[in-house]
């Protein structure tokens, strides 16, 4: 006894140590939680800030343009904006909306659900009669880009577009927005409802979209895609290539997602019905031996058409890496493993596609696999193997995302979740850096050094605006951070 007495810690020793650590532990973190806490409240007082200058001071009739000079009297979307016109293609005024909306579901400011309900409501004042939307509204009834409004002027062209996520974003906003307000706020609902029976009314027969639609689309026979039998470089020009079957700049990922949204805010099952057919079109789309991918459009017959006149038809590795991402998308919703079956071939083919720095050509040539390019000398296009003059307003070589692309696919075929979302410790970091570059009106500037941006706005280096992207971005990243610590 005497021997464990003195080399044995006591009973009373042994625990005034573990209260030691333990309390050394909890009080870690406490700070630790004292730091999010103080970044919390930072956060929450940075969203109130921003998107009361941005609804106040940014907003015409509660849209958006892409870009604002800093003191405002320069708006831009794609070129010069009016201070009557507000843009539809992200990022505009959708997706600031979705921005608010994340907002107020993350703080429960009614404030920032009326600056989501005024951008609802500005889109619904240019739907077109079509159901859909074009990429801008013009509140001005003499304005040069008034189009068929559905409740408004009847002048102008009526073509509601998928292109560039416009009619996409515009519907997903409405939907979301409609089930805030419990489905009671009578002009969205009603909009809500035109632009969603308008949307399925322009899916074809295989499931597949168009780019541009003015009412319900015929029925064609379903059939699978087909190289072409003819010269593709000088036949088979489509005049009207945008009542075809398009896959260009995303359809098929913002069109899975919109059906997605519509199926989660209204539980209808016609919108998981259009959500399997347009999966089983991209099944049908992938092209045969040797290039198991995809083109960006397609003819009624499924043969890789022609677009605009630099859009040949070819393998389209953006569209290709899209439609994936889109089959990836449709299979974690149904849990149809048919929507798996086509990616294995398809990464294979893109891999090994690869240019030698690592990226992907936009297009290659059917059945060669050759990378393939355009020269350009005034408004005339010619094809060309050559990458060493290529046009610069186009992008002729892409990122690959297919190693990311891989890990998903590996991912789903285990049953696995695909994504992962960012730790607490990144998001909090994040969201300090977000709420630190806020300035004392309440604005994020952004200064111009060179990269590419959507609506190719003709900023000098240097220069300083005020960005719809990165507000929104920044807005939902701070909305993101405060839902996280509730």
């Amino acid at each position: 006894m005497a021997f464990e007495s003195v080399t044995r810690p006591s009973f009373t020793s042994r625990t005034r140590r573990l209260c030691v650590i333990v309390m050394c532990a909890l009080a870690g973190l406490a700070a630790a939680a004292r730091g999010a806490s103080d970044v919390r409240t930072r956060a929450v007082d940075a969203i109130k800030r921003a998107a009361r200058y941005y609804r106040r001071e940014v907003a015409t009739r509660g849209g958006y343009v892409y870009y604002y000079s800093v003191d405002l009297s320069t708006r831009l979307g794609e070129g010069v904006a009016s201070r009557d016109q507000i843009w539809v293609q992200p990022p505009g005024t959708p997706t600031v909306g979705r921005a608010f909306l994340c907002a107020y579901d993350a703080t429960g400011d009614t404030y920032c659900l009326d600056a989501a309900t005024d951008a609802a409501v500005a889109l619904t004042y240019g739907q077109l009669e079509s159901g859909g939307w074009t990429n801008c509204i013009d509140f001005d009834p003499a304005g040069a880009r008034v189009a068929r409004y559905r409740d408004g002027p009847k002048r102008g062209k009526n073509n509601s577009t998928l292109d560039d996520g416009i009619s996409q974003a515009a519907i997903a906003l409405l939907a979301s927005v409609d089930r805030a307000h419990s489905f009671e706020h009578g002009r969205i609902h009603a909009s809500a409802r035109t632009a969603l029976d308008a949307l399925l009314a322009a899916q074809f027969p295989n499931g597949a979209f168009p780019q541009v639609w003015t009412g319900p689309v015929s029925r064609r026979p379903i059939v699978k895609a087909c190289y072409p039998t003819y010269d593709w470089r000088t036949e088979g020009r489509i005049k009207e290539y945008w009542d075809m079957y398009t896959l260009n700049d995303r359809v098929a990922g913002t069109v899975a997602e919109t059906l997605i949204t519509a199926h989660q805010v209204y539980g209808e099952e016609r919108f998981l019905r259009a959500l399997k057919r347009l999966g089983d079109f991209l099944v049908l789309a992938q092209m045969p031996d040797p290039q198991p991918a995809w083109a960006q459009q397609y003819s009624y017959e499924m043969r890789p058409i022609w677009a605009r006149k630099f859009e040949p038809p070819a393998i389209a590795s953006h569209e290709s890496q899209d439609v994936i991402e889109a089959l990836l998308v449709i299979h974690a919703y149904t849990k149809d493993r048919a929507y798996l079956a086509p990616i294995p071939r398809a990464l294979s083919y893109l891999k090994s596609s690869r240019l030698a720095d690592g990226r992907l050509a936009r297009y290659y040539e059917m059945q060669t696999n050759r990378p393939l390019y355009m020269s350009r000398r005034g408004k005339t296009y010619t094809l060309t193997y050559d990458d060493s003059a290529l046009p610069s307003h186009y992008g002729w070589k892409i990122a690959s995302r297919v190693e990311e692309i891989q890990k998903r696919y590996d991912a789903a075929r285990r049953g696995w979740p695909g994504t992962r979302k960012p730790t607490a410790a990144a998001l909090k970091a994040e969201a300090a850096r977000v709420v630190a570059e806020l300035d004392d009106r309440g604005r994020w500037i952004s200064t111009y050094a060179g990269e590419a941006l959507v609506g190719q706005p003709k900023f000098r280096t240097g220069e300083r605006y005020i960005s719809s992207a990165v507000f929104a971005h920044n807005l939902a990243t701070l909305a993101a951070f405060v839902s996280g610590t509730k």
